[in-house]
């Protein structure tokens, strides 16, 4: 390969890098650019910390309590910090409050939250609620 050949790569390499770390953290910034909060979205319940399921069917049942929502911050924004919340918690037909609930402001709101274990697996209850899904 001639000089010219692989200078010429070389250049196009090094366009190629300087436009990927061009696309860093400044090319793409997500939400937090645009003040949407990306907190966490787990709640807490008699004690035990719940985190959402998504995708799954399930029957609401009795009202159970209030699940609450801890305050957060995502950014350095002090503005941006959202605070506290709380929410009606709904018993979930056929499973023990201890290991699902459904959280929302009524009961055709809720969504469905499954206990987080120090384990982390995954309840056979709440397996079951997934591959039913």
């Amino acid at each position: 390969m001639s000089w010219v050949g692989r200078h010429a790569i070389a250049a196009g390499l090094a366009a190629v890098a300087f436009t990927a770390v061009g696309c860093g953290s400044d090319g793409s910034e997500g939400t937090e650019s645009s003040g949407e909060s990306v907190c966490a979205s787990d709640f807490s319940y008699e004690g035990r910390t719940y985190i959402k399921l998504t995708d799954v069917e399930f029957k609401v049942g009795q009202k159970v309590g209030t699940a609450t929502s801890p305050a957060c911050r995502d950014t350095n924004d002090r503005a941006a910090e959202v605070p506290e919340s709380s929410e009606n918690a709904y018993a979930v037909s056929g499973i023990s409050p201890d290991v699902v609930i459904a959280i929302g402001s009524s009961p055709e709101e809720a969504e469905a939250f499954r206990v987080l274990r120090s384990d982390k697996k995954i309840p056979p209850e709440v397996q079951e609620l997934i591959n039913g899904s």
